[in-house]
């Protein structure tokens, strides 16, 4: 069964920054992609960053230039550093693991980000 398990998320000040994890119960490269996603209280959840299993990255255009996704295919993990903080970032940040017709969730990891 595959599990993904976010971590990394908290509370921080406008400007600041926070990296979240996300770590896979078996290898990432059962994945064809992997991505972030956000839910914020009444919002619809939307993606934040994709990247494919070559490496092919793309973002949100809201996230653009401050959010970096990265995977560490050697850990299982992939990463969301975020960089320069809003507090229109605040929400649920979820991790997704794309399988051929499949997706898999994590449960999320709350960010708060105060003005």
């Amino acid at each position: 069964q595959v599990q993904l398990v976010e971590s990394g998320g908290g509370l921080v000040q406008a400007g600041g920054s926070l990296r979240l994890s996300c770590e896979a119960s078996g290898s990432i490269f059962s994945f064809s992609a992997m991505g972030w996603y956000r839910q914020a209280p009444g919002k619809q959840r939307e993606l934040v960053a994709h990247i494919s299993s070559g490496g092919s990255t793309n973002y949100a255009d809201s996230v653009k230039g401050r959010f970096t996704i990265s995977r560490d295919n050697a850990k299982n993990r992939v990463y969301l550093q975020m960089n320069s903080l809003k507090p229109e970032d605040t929400a649920v940040y979820y991790c997704r693991g794309e399988r051929g017709l499949s997706n898999f969730w994590g449960q999320g990891t709350q960010v708060t980000v105060s003005s």
